[in-house]
């Protein structure tokens, strides 16, 4: 292990299913309450429209204050630094919104800089009104701009918690020829190699392996949770699956739900499946049974395991320990 550790800033948390609700409709927000979603994210910027966002900001602030919210993560989404909305939405979530918000989200981050501008935003206004609990930050990586400056943006505020993909804003800021929000396209291929007595057969690519990937690999490599995004068409769960479970391979401790019916989805596949955890427990306890005869790596079942196998499946023990416990409550 090098001399510099990592160190994960936040607590382990369950993050499975991040549901979106908007600013604009307060009737939800009770019943996003009740449900199984592990974080709820209010919603000021894209399902909001420009009209209706000082109503939403003012519908927020009162969810916050008198909702009861339970165990769940609680955040909200503000407007972008490129707007005159952005300031006002921060100042009132801080000031009037009392003490249950746990992170405010920020979309379309492109560098370092914008994360500490919301960062002093809330650092003053949570002096000015004497807060007790600290806001965390969740950041959206939707463009090139953020993507090339993902490091810096890692380590701009000592309040950041979390990064989250955005695959339309970022196809859109790459010029990609799609308009899926996730999930493939049909001319993303490559072909077999060409043989006289064979057809070419077509093989699909990801679309977005790389810059998911890359945002993993900068927030484990800074302590972040890695969160992946929406996927647009939610009258398409086995889409959904497919996508979801490609980023839990990479990574990602959890997904967006941009309707109620993704969220069990999320849940389901971000929950370490059982085979995994019985594996996990009894690599525990091989380990265990080694140290206590000296032994540095043992086998199980004929596949090495050592001290890596520990710290990965510990992981998966701790998040089991957590699943049952918000089962319970």
């Amino acid at each position: 292990m090098s001399f510099t550790a990592i160190e994960r800033r936040t607590p382990p948390r369950l993050y499975r299913s991040k549901l979106f609700v908007p600013g604009s409709r307060p009737a939800l927000f009770e019943k996003a309450a009740a449900g199984p979603a592990d974080v709820i994210c209010m919603d000021l910027e894209d399902a909001v429209a420009p009209a209706d966002k000082d109503q939403a900001r003012d519908n927020i602030v009162a969810a916050l204050n008198d909702v009861n919210w339970g165990d769940k993560i609680v955040t909200v989404r503000i407007n972008g630094l490129d707007t005159n909305f952005c300031y006002r939405d921060v100042l009132a979530l801080v000031e009037k919104g009392g003490e249950r918000l746990d992170s405010i989200m920020i979309p379309k981050v492109g560098t370092g800089a914008d994360v500490y501008a919301i960062d002093m935003l809330i650092t003053q206004a949570s002096s000015h009104v004497g807060r007790k609990k600290k806001i965390g930050l969740e950041v959206i990586i939707e463009t090139t701009l953020g993507l090339t400056n993902i490091d810096d943006i890692c380590t701009a505020s000592k309040r950041l918690e979390s990064l989250h993909f955005g695959s339309a804003d970022y196809a859109a800021s790459q010029g990609m020829r799609t308009t899926n929000i996730g999930g493939g396209n049909a001319d993303y291929v490559m072909l077999t190699d060409k043989h006289p007595d064979a057809a070419r057969e077509r093989h699909w690519n990801d679309l977005w392996h790389y810059p998911l990937f890359r945002m993993c690999q900068a927030a484990r490599a800074h302590g972040i949770v890695p969160i992946d995004g929406p996927f647009g068409d939610y009258s398409d769960p086995d889409g959904f699956r497919v996508q979801a479970m490609r980023t839990a391979i990479l990574g990602c401790e959890g997904k967006w739900a941009i309707h109620p019916s993704q969220v069990a989805l999320a849940n389901e596949i971000y929950t370490p499946p059982q085979k995994e955890f019985e594996r996990a427990e009894a690599i525990l306890a091989a380990m265990k049974d080694a140290q206590e005869k000296g032994l540095g790596a043992v086998a199980l079942n004929g596949v090495l395991i050592d001290a890596a196998s520990i710290r990965q499946a510990q992981v998966i023990v701790q998040q089991m320990a957590m699943i049952r416990e918000k089962s319970k409550a």
